[in-house]
């Protein structure tokens, strides 16, 4: 498979793309800043100089194309401000998809957050940040022209991954290392099965692979 990773430098986006490349996958991470080249070619991935915030759906479609599945991984960052979520989180998010309409790419993975939602209330920067991503869920919702599964992990933490998780359209509040969601979303690109789903993500006693199979399923 070739598999275009929108924000290529990010932590979950590393461990993803080094998760792709040993299975022998060809992948694509989506970059801003040239100096971090280096890295993802380090994690097995091609560098592609772009920026999300101001390019075209014509400049992004044109790196798609060819592509088997894209995956949104990028983020405006905790140190941002408001204005970075509505131009990232969420135009990003959505230029994104449109580009991956344009050039035929069905497959498409969101890393959302638990809790977006277009209608959360409050005027701090996370809930900005949450609706931001909800709008951006919505709309990759609509899509027709997209296989699309949202995820939406629980609080990201460094901690080593256990490969088991819990893995289902609600599961309420919880936790869950960085390792383990690049391993739910490696698993993901590969399983058409779960296309129209939107996925909520913690820690859990499931095998990650068993656990995607298992939402499949429902």
């Amino acid at each position: 498979m070739r598999i275009v990773i929108a924000g290529g430098h990010g932590q979950i986006a590393l461990r993803l793309e080094r998760l792709l490349a040993a299975r022998g996958d060809e992948v694509a991470g989506i970059i801003r800043n040239g100096e971090q080249g280096d890295e993802l070619r380090e994690a097995g991935a091609e560098p592609v100089l772009l920026d999300l915030e101001s390019a075209s759906v014509e400049e992004v479609a044109a790196h798609l194309r060819g592509a088997d599945a894209a995956v949104f991984a990028a983020g405006a960052g905790p140190g941002s401000g408001t204005a970075r979520k509505d131009t990232v989180d969420k135009a990003a998010a959505v230029l994104f998809a449109e580009a991956a309409v344009r050039a035929g790419v069905r497959r498409f993975v969101v890393v959302s957050s638990m809790g977006a939602d277009p209608a959360h209330p409050g005027d701090d920067v996370f809930d900005v940040y949450l609706r931001a991503k909800g709008h951006a869920d919505a709309y990759v919702a609509r899509q027709d022209g997209l296989d699309w599964t949202i995820l939406r992990p629980g609080a990201l933490t460094d901690s080593a991954g256990t490969g088991a998780v819990r893995l289902e359209a609600h599961t309420g509040r919880g936790s869950i290392p960085r390792d383990d969601v690049a391993a739910v979303l490696a698993e993901l690109v590969e399983s058409a099965s779960t296309a129209g789903l939107t996925l909520e993500l913690i820690g859990g006693s499931t095998p990650v692979s068993v656990a995607v199979k298992s939402v499949a399923g429902n």
